[in-house]
C-alpha cells in the first residue's frame, strides 16, 4: 500500500524483503512479524511460482495470520528485475525534474519576497 493506491493484493507462497537489520523470508507458516523495510527489492514468489518484484521506498511490513501488509511511500512493480530498473530510472529522472521545478520557483518566491520587504522597509523610513 502506497498513501494514495493499494499496488498489489494476491497470495503469495514466499516472500522476501530487507530491514534494517539484513534481508529475511517469510513463507505460509511464519510467525507474525513486524519489520521496518529499508529501500530496495521486495520480492515475492505467487503461487504459480512465478516471482514479482516490487521496488519500495522503505516503509513497515506486518505479517499477522495469513495476511503480509506493506505500508511504504513509493512502490513500484514488475515481473522482470530489468522492466524494474527502467521504470524506475525513468521515475527518478521525472522526479529530479519536478525538484528541479521546485527548487526554481521556491528560488522566485525568496527573491520576490526579499524585495517586497526590502520596499517596505524603505517606505517605513520615509
Amino acid at each position: 500500500m502506497t498513501p494514495i493506491r493499494i499496488v498489489l493484493d494476491e497470495p503469495a507462497a514466499k516472500i522476501t524483503a530487507e530491514a534494517r537489520n539484513g534481508s529475511f523470508c517469510l513463507l505460509p507458516r511464519h510467525i507474525d512479524f513486524l519489520a521496518t523495510l529499508v529501500p530496495g527489492i521486495l520480492f515475492f514468489e505467487n503461487r504459480d511460482g512465478q516471482e514479482v518484484f516490487l521496488a519500495v521506498d522503505g516503509g513497515v511490513l506486518v505479517k499477522c495470520g495469513d495476511e503480509v501488509s506493506v505500508s511504504t511511500r513509493m512502490a513500484v512493480q514488475d515481473r522482470d528485475l530489468e522492466s524494474l530498473r527502467r521504470t524506475l530510472d525513468e521515475q527518478m529522472l521525472q522526479q529530479d525534474e519536478r525538484q528541479r521545478k521546485t527548487r526554481t520557483v521556491l528560488a522566485r518566491l525568496e527573491t520576490n519576497f526579499a524585495r517586497r520587504f526590502m520596499e517596505m522597509e524603505k517606505y517605513a523610513r520615509g
